[in-house]
């Protein structure tokens, strides 16, 4: 089998492949994400078209290094109505994107992409529909408070494998694709190229 490494040094992503049976190396990509993010945006895709972009951009970086391995890169971005949502810097703009979140209903855009010898051998994005509940600004105190710098760790502030989970009234989507990655459609990818047992 080949060897597989995950251009990302996210822990999430990395626990997903790795619960899934997969040994992976990790190597962060030399990606500006966010150059990217805002130059893709100025020119009108759309968040999903983005997110695919970016796991694809990341996958092709690490393989243009390690072309011998199977590199799988991955991103996902976060849209309310026209408005993009992007990493937090502080508790404060979390604090913020939160209270923008509360009571409404956003999209999570999960993309991933597979590269060997400097080129994409798969890619493909999926969505999920996000609707928090009405909660009141103590309880987004309080969970700010225990999530900490968990809180912006993510594009959403959130962890719904944590106590992120509380702060949502109805979700709609593929878990994997909530925490990071469509899963189930990178393990077909990988079964059907042989590089992964079938």
């Amino acid at each position: 089998m080949t060897r597989l490494v995950l251009a990302s040094k996210s822990a999430a992503r990395a626990a997903m492949l790795r619960g899934a049976g997969l040994d992976i190396d990790l190597a962060a990509a030399p990606v500006d994400e966010r150059a990217l993010d805002e130059a893709w945006t100025r020119e009108g895709r759309d968040p999903a078209a983005i997110a695919r972009g970016l796991g694809e951009a990341k996958a092709l970086a690490v393989s243009r290094a390690d072309p011998e391995a199977t590199v799988i890169g991955a991103d996902q971005t976060l849209a309310l109505g026209p408005r993009r949502f992007s990493k937090p810097a502080s508790l404060a703009e979390a604090r913020d994107n939160l209270l923008a979140l509360r009571g409404q209903t956003h999209h999570l855009h999960s993309g991933v992409a597979v590269a060997r010898g400097g080129a994409i051998v798969f890619s493909t994005v999926a969505s999920a529909a996000m609707t928090m509940r009405p909660f009141s600004e103590e309880f987004l105190d309080a969970y700010l408070a225990g999530a900490g710098d968990r809180a912006l760790a993510s594009v959403g502030c959130y962890q719904l494998e944590a106590e992120g989970i509380q702060l949502f009234e109805r979700i709609s989507g593929d878990y994997f694709t909530i925490l990071g990655m469509p899963l189930l459609p990178l393990l077909a990818a990988l079964r059907s190229q042989g590089m992964i047992a079938t």
